[in-house]
């Protein structure tokens, strides 16, 4: 592993151990099924989530602890985890060559490799100290500066056999990231579209609402004219009355959109990434919006003469 994080576009790496012979059971009784389709065991590094980025669903994943203090800890795989009939929270077991190990999490989805979605995984020092597995690690899951990606394949196998002849091979999972990336494109396109559509409602929301207020309240605006109020002190209450529309809308509304967000990703089990710095943007554009929207209606209650309110009243 050292020789891998010292590649200067290595940004972040983590080791995993097939580890061989071991039947996973999930309950006692499960051995003849579990012994013809074996669960894949995978010994595995501290950073591995973070390297992935992949989430957990539940609980937590191995740590220095587990390994220090000799815990007999496992976290399963999201597949694995429904095929066992794992439940959030629950307080689980299961029998790894006859020894019991503490489920303490379940790990998401791993879109670059699938195949962790069925594997269990337990620390190096459970695989050599309790499986009996002496094995080196076979398998690095390394992330890149990006740019770098192909250079990176390129050097790691020297990096790893330092120019002996032992094979090493690399694989760039390129379809499967240009797949989530165009699928993350796609989303902020549709979230940033609903985003303009909703203020461009509101803004005619605002100019409907205003208008109707200007016509409802004529008779208000002749009694202020007629007592000496100029034009542009109508305007600006009108227009005023139209921007604190938007600053309260423009508040509720990110405040609702964080919190449906929040609600969403624990409802699915994502991970929620907002950026706060692009909140005030958003406010901004809803108060740009009332104002717009409000200045055909302040105008117009502007330019209404007291006799003509007297019609209208």
């Amino acid at each position: 592993m050292q020789r891998v994080e010292n590649v200067s576009t290595v940004t972040a790496a983590a080791a995993t151990t097939n580890v061989s012979g071991v039947v996973a059971l999930p309950v006692q009784g499960a051995s003849n099924y579990y012994e013809a389709f074996p669960v894949p065991i995978r010994a595995a590094d501290d950073s591995l989530p973070r390297v992935l980025d992949v989430p957990l669903i539940d609980g937590r994943w191995l740590n220095s602890a587990d390994s220090n203090l000799h815990l007999k800890s496992v976290v399963l795989g999201s597949g694995i985890a429904k095929q066992y009939g794992y439940l959030p929270g629950e307080i689980r077991t299961i029998r790894l060559n006859g020894t019991n190990f503490g489920v303490v999490g379940v790990l998401g989805s791993v879109a670059l490799d699938p195949d962790l979605d069925n594997a269990a995984f337990v620390t190096q020092w459970a695989a050599k100290h309790i499986l009996n597995t002496n094995g080196h690690p076979n398998q690095v899951y390394i992330r890149a500066v990006p740019g770098t990606t192909q250079a990176t394949a390129n050097a790691i196998p020297t990096a790893i056999s330092l120019g002996g002849t032992d094979q090493v091979s690399t694989q760039i999972p390129s379809d499967v990231l240009q797949a989530a990336a165009q699928a993350n494109r796609t989303l902020q396109e549709v979230a940033l579209l609903a985003g303009l559509l909703a203020l461009t409602v509101g803004g005619i929301g605002i100019a409907n609402v205003m208008s109707i207020s200007v016509i409802q309240r004529s008779a208000e605006i002749g009694i202020r004219r007629a007592v000496g109020h100029s034009r542009s002190k109508i305007a600006a209450q009108f227009l005023l009355e139209s921007l604190f529309v938007g600053v309260l809308g423009g508040i509720l509304g990110a405040v609702l959109g964080v919190a449906v967000v929040y609600a969403v990703s624990s409802f699915a089990g994502w991970v929620v990434v907002i950026s706060y710095a692009d909140i005030p943007i958003w406010i901004g554009l809803a108060i740009i919006v009332s104002v717009v929207a409000g200045l055909f209606p302040s105008i117009k209650a502007a330019r209404l003469e007291p006799l003509e309110t007297l019609r209208l009243g």
